[in-house]
């Protein structure tokens, strides 16, 4: 599976609140950020937890647009993200930049980074 198809089946599983298929596409001691409280999360039991309390007070979406490899081998992915409240109100819609290591063909890290604003 290349890196592209990896984490497009991620974010689809992500948007789907499938928990199960994207921690399957995790390696076991996956660092990934805390996005909404801060800090990282630690193994698949730690993200499913984010994730559940997450879900329970934010509806996020997000949709990949460009990937990219870098120099050091890890990916850069841009996305559009639009997370809103569960009424339905927008907190935020912006393009951020989520940087990919893998290991043994998962993904064993994710960091953000917020895309320079050109305006």
């Amino acid at each position: 599976m290349d890196y592209q198809d990896l984490l497009n089946r991620a974010y689809q599983a992500f948007n789907a609140r499938d928990i199960d298929s994207v921690l399957a596409l995790m390696h076991a001691d996956v660092d990934w950020p805390n996005g909404w409280e801060g800090g990282y999360e630690h193994g698949h039991n730690a993200v499913r937890t984010y994730w559940t309390r997450q879900w329970q007070q934010l509806d996020p979406r997000v949709l990949p647009i460009s990937f990219q490899l870098r120099p050091d081998g890890r990916i850069e992915v841009v996305v559009h993200q639009v997370i809103k409240e569960l009424t339905g109100k927008i907190l935020a819609d912006e393009q951020v930049k989520h940087i990919y290591t893998l290991n043994e063909g998962k993904i064993a890290r994710m960091d953000i980074e917020h895309v320079a604003n050109n305006s």
